[in-house]
């Protein structure tokens, strides 16, 4: 029997129309996925008015993490600037330290923010803890050359999308933990966030092509989780297993009615009110996963782009006491 789903949205079923899907990744099939060329950055970037340095810190393990800062050109660097500490997505398994980078280059060109794209490695090659470790360093890294960089320490809000999403929150319950570095707010966008992959919106979007399926999401996590148990898997990885949600920053969250993430990323919402704190949700209707950076040009993507930039703006505010 055909499991019911919420309708796309009709803009986005036009677009979606032309593009290629699969329902399942393989080792395989990820391999091929991976040697697929990317965007040369100087073409990302030749429309935006950015100075783009890159830097490498050391992991725990002593590899080196690069990030990739980007600051606005021509721009007065007496004034701190806020800061986007952008962790990218791609299931944990792909993408590197620019993809999805035209999200936070926006807030860039119109906050005047630097951007820090950090470039975590990837499951299956690194399992655990170790990609959330990866964006610690490189936050931590972040807050202590706030000064060299031009940044506000006190305005550094850390965002991702679907598995950076995911990362960033687990991130964010991290630095929470350890006490620092202190982050202004967080922005989860379609978060990856629960390993168990057993809502019904993760069952709703399994057994169909999509852009990312309920099969795609288990290939995923059985890369990052490696040989962990369930009862193993640490919270910074899974972040939705995290039984307290307090003392979080402001956060923003929001995914699509019909995506696999839906009800892990209410749920994660509905539980940062329990505990207290201040969360902003919104579930784009007829939103597919990644709906607003594949088809940025439709209009419930313009929607949520802007709704997002809307709330940023309240998050970026200088601190009164600054």
């Amino acid at each position: 029997m055909t499991m019911a789903r919420p309708a796309l949205d009709p803009e986005l079923r036009e677009l979606l129309a032309d593009m290629p899907l699969i329902s399942q990744l393989n080792p395989e099939v990820l391999a091929h996925l991976r040697q697929l060329p990317s965007t040369p950055i100087e073409s990302l970037l030749e429309h935006w008015q950015v100075d783009r340095r890159e830097v490498t810190v050391p992991a725990g393990d002593g590899a080196q993490i690069r990030l990739a800062v980007l600051s606005p050109a021509h721009t007065d660097r007496t004034t701190a600037a806020p800061c986007v500490y952008w962790i990218h997505g791609g299931g944990m398994v792909m993408g590197d330290r620019f993809s999805q980078i035209d999200i936070p280059l926006e807030w860039l060109d119109q906050f005047g923010a630097t951007v820090v794209s950090v470039d975590y490695r990837l499951a299956p090659e690194a399992t655990g803890t170790t990609l959330v470790d990866d964006c610690y360093q490189g936050l931590l890294w972040t807050a202590e050359h706030a000064a060299e960089l031009g940044i506000d320490p006190a305005r550094i809000i850390v965002a991702g999308a679907s598995a950076g999403g995911g990362l960033a929150a687990g991130l964010t319950l991290l630095a929470r933990d350890l006490g620092t570095p202190a982050i202004a707010a967080q922005m989860l966008i379609c978060p990856m966030l629960d390993h168990r992959n057993t809502t019904t919106s993760s069952r709703q979007y399994s057994g169909v092509p999509g852009v990312w399926t309920g099969e795609m999401n288990a290939f995923g996590w059985r890369a990052v989780l490696g040989d962990l148990t369930d009862d193993a898997v640490p919270t910074y990885v899974s972040p939705a297993l995290a039984n307290d949600l307090s003392n979080l920053p402001d956060t923003y969250i929001d995914t699509g009615s019909a995506e696999v993430f839906r009800d892990e990323d209410t749920d994660y919402a509905t539980r940062i009110w329990a505990a207290g704190g201040q969360a902003e949700l919104h579930v784009w209707a007829g939103g597919f996963h990644g709906f607003d950076a594949l088809y940025p040009q439709a209009h419930v993507s313009a929607t949520a782009r802007r709704t997002r930039t809307d709330w940023l703006a309240r998050a970026l505010r200088p601190h009164p006491n600054a």
